[in-house]
Parts: structure tokens; C-alpha cells; sequence
């Protein structure tokens, strides 16, 4: 059981990846650390119980990484995927200490394993967590709790004393306890963005919001970070982007995870409520585009669409939570997603009249592609012709928001005048956007989480010391 009437070196508020890496970094730094999660302990861990994987930079192959990812080209990548809208400072920052951070993780208990297969193409580039987000979580929490650190769980923060560019205190509530009032020296925010937050969400978005659903924590409402801008935090990124992936309509509207996601999409095609394809099916390697069908689809009407693939293809990609939907027929499968059967046999009876010869390869660019018809698809292009036919609805699945907080490198945040806090650190989501300005690559908002944890961690508590 927490002391909560005891003033703490610092204060971590969040309970995910970020915050216990900042939670860990402080106590082996030497500082007393309070972490206080706001959901309960079953559910502790906002969106990390949902990962599976770790983008960081590596020169050598190991035993769970099969070639090189060097800096210069997960920076290429950061580019491409960002079009040039990240810090550029922060982001070779981040990329140069997530190197480290294969090792670091794993002196937390944390373990890896092989790459997963199919289209995640990640063998190179990504490490594995052993059992998956919750697996690395729980090493996580299992090492702050021996090296010391408290964890007070059902803890929801209502206010923050912030005065100057400092803080003071945090107010707390608790469902038994009721209220409190927590005094540290120095503040780590790892509590996530904004996205469980449908009301916030639709300043933005409008109604469409509605029909967004949420892969993560539904704990994640933004509350903190709301208070931080509030109180005179300078902030960082567009609120409408977001890592938004497409995600099976059936799924529940919070927390579904990662078995909602669908990889299919490079195996057939794409059409919206009007049974129209929207955009280039085949445009890039998978896990450096999938994030970008989720603000794909929230454009289309009603925030609804349906990936379309034959039988040739149903073992090919990654299955999913929900079978999918089938029909002996493209009328009879149109009728199944209440699709116009005549308006879905024209729009595919035209992509296979288009599609050119070429050797099949998904882990490559290949050269199956369309020709004379808009949208194009440029890779793994293949006639949609074998009964029975099959599709998954999909709908915007939100995982985390890019409106932030600004922090400079030391994960200081950087107040509304230009200058830097005098005792407030940010890791995680809640400052995802200062290197994530559009964009997602697979097991980046890990690293983020991970690196800037760390380095907000050991400057609190080296802030708390002086």
C-alpha cells in the first residue's frame, strides 16, 4: 500500500510502457517514485497490453533479428512515413538511444522472441515481446515493485498545482480513499492521448467520430494532458492525426486489441458503402502503410468499408477475431454486407480486367499491378475470381492521438514562453507528436515510449536531487 502523505522524489502519472520505464529509470537513479495508474490493477497498462513489438535500431543481426536496421535508414523510413512532419532533432535522438534500448529493456525482465511471419515482413526491423504486451508489462511492474517504487492503482488525477512552470502537487481520487493530495518534486506525464475520448474527439472529426472505435484503453480520455495545456504547457502535433488502422466493424467499441486489425488488405481490394474502391490497395510494404486505412476509411461515408479477397488468399495473411463474411457469389456476398450486388460486380469485374501479368511476391514491390483504372493498385495486384468470396467490414480504429505535449531532449516540457519546465517530464502518447507528425511505422510508438520513459526518468530524478 502507497504512502500518499509523504512527499515523493517524483511522480509518475500513467501506468503503461512510458511510465514504467520513467518509474524504473528514476529509482535506479536513486529517487522515491510514485506511480499512480488510473485504471484498475486488471487493467493496468493503457495501450501496452495491446503491443506485440519494438522498432529500434540495431547494426548486426541477433539471435531474434535477422539483419541490420541502421540508424541512417529507420530515420529514412521516420521521413517517408512522416512526410518530413517530425522534430528532427528529437526523432536521430530517439532513433540513436533506441539502440540501447534492446538491451536496457531486457535488464527489466523484459524477454524477446522470434519475429511473428506472414505480412508483417518485421523480422529485420522489429523485436517481439515473449507473450506479448501484457508478458512485458507485467516484467515491467514486477521490476519497479522489487527495486521500490510505489503504485497506487484506481488512482484518477483531477488537477495538477502548477504555478510558474513548476508543479506542486497533484490532486487525487480514489474510489475507498476519496481524496488526496500527492506533493513530489518533480512530474513524469506517461498518461496517454486523448483518443478513448469520443466528446474531444469530435471537435475535431464532427459525428463521424461516433463511428470511430477505440483498439485501446477506453482510461485514455486525455484528462492529464488537457490539464497540462491548460496550465501552460506549450503543445505539439494536429489533433485530427492520430494511428488510426483499420479494424473489423464487429470488434467492441473500446479495448479489442490487436486481434481486430486486419492484414489483408494487399490481397484484394478495398471499396466503401457504394462498393467503390477509394484508394491504392498495394501502395507499400504492409506494416509501413497499414496505419494509414484508418483516416482512409473515417473519409468515407458513414466511416464503413470492406475489404473484398477470394478463397486463393484466405490463409495468407494473419486471422483474425471474426471469420469473415462469405458468399458463393459476388451478388450473394454483396447482399451479406448490404452492398449494391450490381455496383460491387462492376467495380470487380473492372479491377481483374485491369490486373497485368507478374510474379506474386508480398514481401516485396512487386510487379503485379493495374493498369487504366483509378484508384491503381502498383503491388500484388491478383483477379478476385474464386468462389467462395470473401469480406471483413472495417472501421476506424483509433489507438492513440498525436496531440501532445511539447519536451525538448532531455524530455523536459517546454512551456507556452518558450522555455522549459522546471520540474515537469513527459514520455509516451501524451508526447508521441513532437516526432510523430503525421504517419505510423510498426512498434514505433514502443520505442518512443521506451526511450523517452527512460530519459524523463533519470532527468526527474536527477531535477528532484538539485
Amino acid at each position: 500500500m502507497a504512502d500518499l502523505n509523504r512527499k515523493f522524489d517524483v511522480l509518475v502519472i500513467g501506468g503503461g510502457n512510458a511510465a514504467l520505464c520513467a518509474a524504473i529509470s528514476a529509482r535506479r537513479a536513486g529517487a522515491s517514485v510514485l506511480v499512480l495508474e488510473g485504471a484498475p490493477k486488471f487493467y493496468r497498462g493503457g495501450n501496452t497490453r495491446h503491443t506485440r513489438n519494438m522498432r529500434c535500431a540495431h547494426d548486426a543481426a541477433t539471435e531474434i533479428l535477422t539483419g541490420p536496421y541502421t540508424e541512417e535508414e529507420f530515420w529514412d523510413d521516420l521521413l517517408r512515413l512522416t512526410g518530413g512532419q517530425t522534430d528532427e532533432e528529437l526523432a536521430k535522438f530517439m532513433i540513436r538511444e533506441s539502440k540501447d534500448i534492446l538491451n536496457w529493456i531486457v535488464e527489466q525482465g523484459v524477454r524477446w522472441q522470434p519475429s511473428l511471419g506472414g505480412t508483417l515482413s518485421l523480422g529485420r526491423t522489429n523485436s517481439f515481446f515473449l507473450g506479448g504486451g501484457r508478458a512485458m508489462l507485467n516484467a515491467l511492474y514486477l521490476t519497479a515493485e522489487k527495486l521500490g517504487v510505489e503504485i497506487a492503482y484506481d488512482a484518477e488525477v483531477i488537477d495538477l498545482e502548477i504555478q510558474d512552470g513548476m508543479f506542486l502537487a497533484a490532486q487525487l481520487k480514489q474510489p475507498i480513499d476519496g481524496a488526496s493530495k500527492i506533493r513530489a518534486s518533480a512530474l513524469v506525464a506517461a498518461a496517454g492521448g486523448f483518443e478513448a475520448n469520443i466528446e474531444w474527439l469530435k471537435e475535431y472529426w464532427g459525428e463521424a467520430a461516433d463511428n470511430f472505435l477505440i483498439r485501446g484503453t477506453p482510461y485514455n480520455r486525455g484528462s492529464i494532458l488537457k490539464m497540462l495545456l491548460d496550465k501552460g504547457v506549450q503543445d505539439i502535433g494536429d489533433p485530427t492525426q492520430c494511428h488510426a488502422v483499420a479494424i473489423d466493424a464487429r470488434a467492441p467499441k473500446f479495448d479489442g486489441g490487436i486481434i481486430t486489425r486486419h492484414d489483408s488488405v494487399i490481397f484484394g481490394i478495398v471499396v466503401n458503402k457504394h462498393a467503390q474502391r477509394f484508394y491504392d490497395e498495394g501502395e507499400d510494404i504492409w506494416p509501413k502503410r497499414y496505419a494509414i486505412w484508418g483516416r482512409l476509411v473515417a473519409a468515407q461515408p458513414d466511416q464503413i468499408a470492406y475489404i473484398i479477397f477470394d478463397s486463393t488468399v484466405v490463409t495468407s495473411f494473419m486471422p483474425t477475431l471474426f471469420p469473415p463474411i462469405a458468399g458463393a457469389s459476388i451478388a450473394e456476398l454483396a447482399g451479406k454486407l448490404e452492398l449494391d450486388p450490381a455496383a460491387l460486380e462492376k467495380t470487380i469485374t473492372e479491377f481483374n480486367a485491369a490486373v497485368q501479368p507478374g510474379t506474386f511476391d508480398h514481401t516485396i514491390l512487386d510487379d503485379c499491378r493495374t493498369a487504366g483504372i483509378t484508384p491503381p493498385k502498383t503491388h500484388w495486384a491478383r483477379r478476385i475470381e474464386t468462389a467462395p468470396y470473401l469480406a471483413y467490414p472495417v472501421r476506424p480504429g483509433i489507438t492513440f492521438t498525436y496531440l501532445g505535449t511539447r519536451v525538448n531532449r532531455q524530455s523536459r516540457m517546454v512551456m507556452k514562453d518558450g522555455k522549459p519546465s522546471v520540474n515537469m517530464f513527459a514520455a509516451g502518447e501524451i508526447m508521441a507528436g513532437n516526432v510523430l507528425g503525421k504517419g505510423y511505422a510498426a512498434g514505433i510508438g514502443m520505442t518512443i515510449g521506451s526511450v523517452f520513459g527512460r530519459v524523463a526518468g533519470r532527468e526527474a530524478a536527477k531535477n528532484a536531487r538539485n
